[in-house]
């Protein structure tokens, strides 16, 4: 692959897609050949500003017409199952936007299925790849807070604020609407990645505030085999936020962290010189630990994990950090939540 250009192609020209495609175009490994989407208006503009590029209106078009070495999937969650089946039987690495499936049964499947073919396999849970949160577990790591004992894992947006028809892909589960899929799933994922995968999950509630079929606020309980315990509290509909922003608060034997996005606030009850950490409150901004990235879009953690998953299909001995695996873990507690919602938490 470093000997020439991977060919790569971009399902879904969304928000996303767009965002993806600004990104990975700025790679010098990267050639993109080909875009498809459902959107006449989408396909028109990129084949009036981006010579060179095909389009296609069904993406079976694309693989049947296109040599590719890689693709990045941004369409609905109903449509990456046979997406990514498709891609691994042509040899196909991909990237994956959340939440991957809405079935973790069959993202079990896609996860071997990938692993056996030994195919790079990505999906967007872009806080792994955030500076602040990746800062946070190497904390964890060097026991800066000693034993993990509470935690709370936040994620809010204002993506619902009125009462819609009922009939955009945000009200349905199947197409991975509501809550739980659309922001949940970013609070849920940190967890496993900076805490571990929950053994069990109980105390689950679904909140609807506009929506009719899907939730806007979620509550749970995740417990740990180890006695460490937190909740998960998620609302897509608080409109005192204006853009989505995630928190996690997590208390330690030797103190306790506060982190967003943007910054970490961290109390030590002894000081660690080894990391500059005083007695008391000590404050981290994303400036004092960011790592530069060569193209901005939105953050520096968005064009870090796209470079990322070049970087695997570059070199295989490159462990990836957010693989379909992974985001398996994610879809189990996903799932979890919705069974001890429906088993314990309606009255």
């Amino acid at each position: 692959m470093a000997d020439s250009k991977i060919k790569l192609a971009i399902i879904g020209m969304g928000r996303m897609g767009i965002t993806h495609y600004s990104i990975i175009n700025s790679h010098p490994d990267i050639q993109i050949t080909a875009v498809a989407d459902t959107s006449s208006l989408v396909l028109n503009l990129i084949k009036k500003y981006l010579k060179g590029t095909n389009t296609y209106s069904d993406y079976n078009k694309l693989f049947e017409n296109e040599s590719l070495d890689a693709i990045i999937v941004c369409t609905p969650p109903t449509l990456h199952y046979p997406i990514a089946q498709e891609a691994a039987q042509r040899g196909i690495h991909v990237f994956s936007e959340k939440p991957f499936t809405t079935d973790n049964q069959k993202a079990g499947e896609l996860a071997e299925l990938f692993s056996q073919k030994k195919l790079t396999n990505q999906v967007g849970y872009v806080n792994r790849f955030n500076d602040i949160f990746k800062t946070v577990k190497q904390y964890i790591e060097d026991d800066v807070i000693g034993n993990i004992i509470r935690f709370k894992s936040e994620m809010y947006s204002r993506t619902i604020t009125k009462s819609e028809d009922g009939n955009t892909w945000r009200d349905s589960r199947e197409n991975g609407g509501g809550a739980v899929y659309e922001v949940a799933s970013h609070a849920i994922d940190l967890v496993n990645f900076l805490i571990g995968k929950p053994d069990k999950v109980t105390g689950s509630s679904l909140t609807n505030i506009f929506s009719k079929n899907v939730e806007d606020a979620v509550n749970a309980t995740f417990l740990f085999e180890n006695g460490t315990s937190g909740t998960l509290n998620v609302n897509w509909s608080d409109e005192s936020f204006r853009k989505p922003t995630n928190k996690i608060e997590i208390f330690g034997s030797k103190g306790k962290i506060l982190a967003d996005q943007h910054g970490i606030k961290i109390f030590m009850k002894n000081a660690c010189p080894e990391k500059n950490l005083r007695v008391g409150w000590n404050t981290l901004y994303i400036t004092d630990v960011f790592q530069p990235v060569p193209f901005y879009v939105r953050g520096n953690e968005f064009t870090a994990q796209l470079y990322h998953f070049v970087e695997c299909i570059n070199d295989k001995k490159i462990e990836n950090k957010c693989t379909f695996s992974n985001a398996k873990d994610t879809l189990d507690i996903i799932q979890a939540i919705f069974n001890d919602y429906e088993l314990n938490g309606k009255f």
